[in-house]
Protein backbone atom coordinates (compact mmCIF):
# COMPACT_ATOMS: atom_id res chain seq x y z
CA UNK A 1 0.00 0.00 0.00
CA UNK A 2 1.16 3.42 -1.02
CA UNK A 3 0.79 4.68 2.56
CA UNK A 4 -1.62 8.15 3.35
CA UNK A 5 -1.80 11.78 2.30
CA UNK A 6 -2.89 14.78 4.02
CA UNK A 7 -5.58 14.69 1.38
CA UNK A 8 -6.50 11.11 2.74
CA UNK A 9 -6.58 12.16 6.58
CA UNK A 10 -8.58 15.38 5.25
CA UNK A 11 -11.14 12.99 3.37
CA UNK A 12 -11.08 10.90 6.74
CA UNK A 13 -11.90 13.82 9.11
CA UNK A 14 -14.81 14.65 6.85
CA UNK A 15 -16.91 12.04 8.62
CA UNK A 16 -15.37 12.09 11.87
CA UNK A 17 -17.08 14.68 14.70
CA UNK A 18 -14.88 13.80 17.78
CA UNK A 19 -11.52 13.72 18.67
CA UNK A 20 -9.48 13.28 21.63
CA UNK A 21 -7.59 15.92 22.90
CA UNK A 22 -5.11 14.98 25.33
CA UNK A 23 -3.12 17.88 26.88
CA UNK A 24 -0.06 17.98 29.72
CA UNK A 25 -2.10 19.12 32.90
CA UNK A 26 -1.51 18.83 36.78
CA UNK A 27 1.73 17.39 38.26
CA UNK A 28 2.91 15.93 34.48
CA UNK A 29 -0.11 14.11 34.34
CA UNK A 30 -2.18 13.54 30.64
CA UNK A 31 -5.78 14.72 30.82
CA UNK A 32 -7.88 14.00 28.05
CA UNK A 33 -11.56 15.32 26.56
CA UNK A 34 -13.61 14.70 24.03
CA UNK A 35 -12.79 17.59 21.29
CA UNK A 36 -15.74 18.52 18.84
CA UNK A 37 -14.44 19.60 15.25
CA UNK A 38 -17.75 21.05 14.90
CA UNK A 39 -17.75 19.34 10.67
CA UNK A 40 -14.84 22.24 10.02
CA UNK A 41 -12.58 19.85 8.90
CA UNK A 42 -11.38 21.50 5.68
CA UNK A 43 -8.53 20.08 6.90
CA UNK A 44 -4.69 21.56 5.77
CA UNK A 45 -2.73 20.24 9.28
CA UNK A 46 -4.37 22.50 11.27
CA UNK A 47 -7.23 21.50 13.53
CA UNK A 48 -9.88 24.54 15.23
CA UNK A 49 -11.96 23.54 18.30
CA UNK A 50 -13.70 26.09 20.78
CA UNK A 51 -12.95 26.09 24.53
CA UNK A 52 -13.74 28.06 27.01
CA UNK A 53 -11.58 29.91 28.84
CA UNK A 54 -12.14 29.06 32.39
CA UNK A 55 -11.78 25.64 31.33
CA UNK A 56 -8.79 23.34 32.51
CA UNK A 57 -8.21 22.33 28.67
CA UNK A 58 -7.10 26.53 28.30
CA UNK A 59 -5.13 26.71 31.14
CA UNK A 60 -3.27 23.38 30.37
CA UNK A 61 -2.15 24.58 26.77
CA UNK A 62 -1.61 28.04 28.15
CA UNK A 63 1.24 25.96 30.24
CA UNK A 64 2.18 23.44 27.71
CA UNK A 65 0.73 23.87 23.89
CA UNK A 66 2.26 20.09 22.79
CA UNK A 67 -0.87 18.24 22.24
CA UNK A 68 -1.85 15.11 20.82
CA UNK A 69 -5.50 14.50 18.70
CA UNK A 70 -6.65 10.86 18.92
CA UNK A 71 -8.95 9.86 16.61
CA UNK A 72 -11.00 6.78 15.40
CA UNK A 73 -13.05 6.45 12.51
CA UNK A 74 -16.46 5.26 13.13
CA UNK A 75 -16.09 2.08 10.55
CA UNK A 76 -13.60 0.12 8.24
CA UNK A 77 -14.42 -0.78 5.21
CA UNK A 78 -15.84 -4.75 3.82
CA UNK A 79 -15.25 -5.76 7.63
CA UNK A 80 -11.54 -3.70 7.50
CA UNK A 81 -10.84 -2.14 11.41
CA UNK A 82 -11.46 1.27 11.46
CA UNK A 83 -8.99 3.90 11.01
CA UNK A 84 -6.52 5.46 13.83
CA UNK A 85 -4.79 8.50 13.82
CA UNK A 86 -2.77 9.72 16.64
CA UNK A 87 -2.25 13.57 15.77
CA UNK A 88 1.22 15.28 17.67
CA UNK A 89 0.79 19.48 17.64
CA UNK A 90 1.11 22.60 18.81
CA UNK A 91 -1.78 24.22 20.21
CA UNK A 92 -2.03 27.74 20.05
CA UNK A 93 -4.71 29.44 21.38
CA UNK A 94 -6.90 32.21 19.80
CA UNK A 95 -8.96 35.22 21.10
CA UNK A 96 -10.02 37.17 17.82
CA UNK A 97 -13.87 37.38 17.45
CA UNK A 98 -12.92 37.55 13.42
CA UNK A 99 -11.68 34.12 13.55
CA UNK A 100 -14.79 32.76 16.02
CA UNK A 101 -17.34 34.04 13.21
CA UNK A 102 -15.01 32.29 10.38
CA UNK A 103 -15.32 28.61 12.37
CA UNK A 104 -18.57 29.33 14.08
CA UNK A 105 -21.58 27.10 13.26
CA UNK A 106 -25.24 27.82 15.02
CA UNK A 107 -25.19 24.29 16.97
CA UNK A 108 -22.41 26.08 19.57
CA UNK A 109 -24.65 28.61 20.85
CA UNK A 110 -25.72 25.73 23.01
CA UNK A 111 -22.41 26.33 25.00
CA UNK A 112 -21.96 29.82 24.13
CA UNK A 113 -25.52 32.01 23.75
CA UNK A 114 -24.25 35.18 23.06
CA UNK A 115 -22.35 33.77 19.90
CA UNK A 116 -18.71 34.90 19.02
CA UNK A 117 -18.98 36.98 20.94
CA UNK A 118 -19.37 35.52 23.92
CA UNK A 119 -17.50 36.48 27.16
CA UNK A 120 -14.65 33.98 27.89
CA UNK A 121 -14.48 32.32 24.16
CA UNK A 122 -11.30 31.24 23.14
CA UNK A 123 -10.29 28.68 19.85
CA UNK A 124 -7.60 26.09 19.73
CA UNK A 125 -5.88 25.92 16.55
CA UNK A 126 -3.27 22.87 16.65
CA UNK A 127 -0.83 22.56 13.85
CA UNK A 128 0.38 18.93 13.57
CA UNK A 129 3.79 17.99 13.65
CA UNK A 130 3.34 14.46 13.11
CA UNK A 131 0.41 12.24 12.06
CA UNK A 132 0.72 8.61 12.51
CA UNK A 133 -1.90 6.39 11.11
CA UNK A 134 -3.35 2.64 11.49
CA UNK A 135 -5.86 1.45 9.17
CA UNK A 136 -6.13 -2.45 9.78
CA UNK A 137 -3.54 -3.35 6.56
CA UNK A 138 -1.08 -0.66 6.58
CA UNK A 139 0.44 2.11 9.58
CA UNK A 140 3.01 4.64 8.83
CA UNK A 141 3.60 8.38 8.86
CA UNK A 142 1.79 11.03 6.87
CA UNK A 143 3.71 13.35 5.20
CA UNK A 144 3.59 17.03 6.20
CA UNK A 145 3.38 19.91 4.26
Amino acid sequence: MAGMSLEDVAKALKDIDFVLLNTVTDNGRIAGRPMSNNRDVEYDGDSWFFIDQSSRTYGDVRRDPQVTLSVQGSKGLLGKPPLFLSIEGQAEVILDQATFAEHWTPELKRWWPEGPQSPGLAMLKVHAQRIHYWDGEDEGEVPLR
